[in-house]
C-alpha cells in the first residue's frame, strides 16, 4: 500500500525505527528532537518491569495509533514522527 504522504509505508516499528535512524544521523538537530520526543513517549517506572528499557507503554501506543490513524495496528509514516517531533521542539520552545 503506498500513500502519498509516505511512498515506503512501514509495516513495522523495526522498520520505522531504522528509517528514523538515517534520518537522524544526517540531521543532528532532528537527532535531538527525536531523541527527545522518545523519552517523553516512555513508559512509567520502565526501570521497574522487564524489558528494562524506556519504551513506551503498549496500550497507550495502540491508543494513540487508534486516535491518530482509525486503527490501533498502525506504524506512523517517517514523515509524521518527524513533523511531530520538530513541531513538538518548537511549540513547546525546546
Amino acid at each position: 500500500m503506498t500513500t502519498e504522504r509516505d511512498p515506503q509505508p512501514h509495516r513495522s516499528w523495526a522498520a520505522l525505527t531504522g528509517r528514523l535512524a538515517v534520518r537522524a544521523l544526517v540531521s543532528p538537530r532532528l537527532a535531538i528532537d527525536l531523541i527527545r520526543t522518545a523519552w517523553v513517549f516512555r513508559r512509567r517506572d520502565w526501570w521497574r518491569q522487564s524489558p528494562f528499557v524506556p519504551v513506551p507503554d503498549r496500550t497507550y501506543l495502540r491508543w494513540r495509533m487508534y486516535t491518530a490513524y482509525g486503527d490501533e495496528a498502525a506504524v506512523p509514516p517517517v514523515i509524521d514522527v518527524v513533523r511531530f517531533a520538530q513541531w513538538r521542539r518548537t511549540t513547546m520552545e525546546l
